[in-house]
């Protein structure tokens, strides 16, 4: 297993994306300040059971339960939108709703990854990461 990829959170988002094809209910992944934060948003919007961090050499991993065990995953489509060759910028008035407001996107912004909802309450726009069904 690398543990170098060009884009970490392109890499967390497929991983995630394959486990619910084969149906394992966890994910582990070498952890980041911004993998954690991009995911800790998606447990906090209801898309994730839980995220942790555990310790190991040379590099933390991120565990991320996708769901419980026999349950189906929240997560029908899930999508990285800024890439580091094209990067997505939104002010607070042109965040994306997603699939007519059922699904939300993740952005980068001044006050942190804030959720599309929170990000527009809020009125700040930012980088759009991930756009989550």
């Amino acid at each position: 297993m690398s543990l170098q990829t060009t884009d970490g959170i392109a890499d967390m988002i497929t991983r995630i994306r394959n486990a619910i094809a084969v149906n394992k209910n966890e994910v582990l992944l070498p952890a980041s300040k911004l993998k954690l934060a991009v995911a800790q948003e998606l447990k906090k919007i209801g898309y994730l059971t839980d995220v942790k961090v555990e310790s190991n050499k040379p590099q933390d991993l991120l565990r991320i339960v996708i769901n419980e065990a026999e349950k189906n995953a929240n997560i029908t489509e899930i999508v990285r939108v800024s890439k580091p060759g094209r990067r997505v910028y939104v002010g607070a008035t042109e965040i994306p709703r997603v699939k007519s407001g059922r699904g939300t996107v993740i952005l980068s912004t001044s006050k942190g990854i804030l959720s599309g909802y929170e990000a527009h309450k809020a009125k700040i726009g930012g980088e759009v990461l991930v756009k989550v069904y």
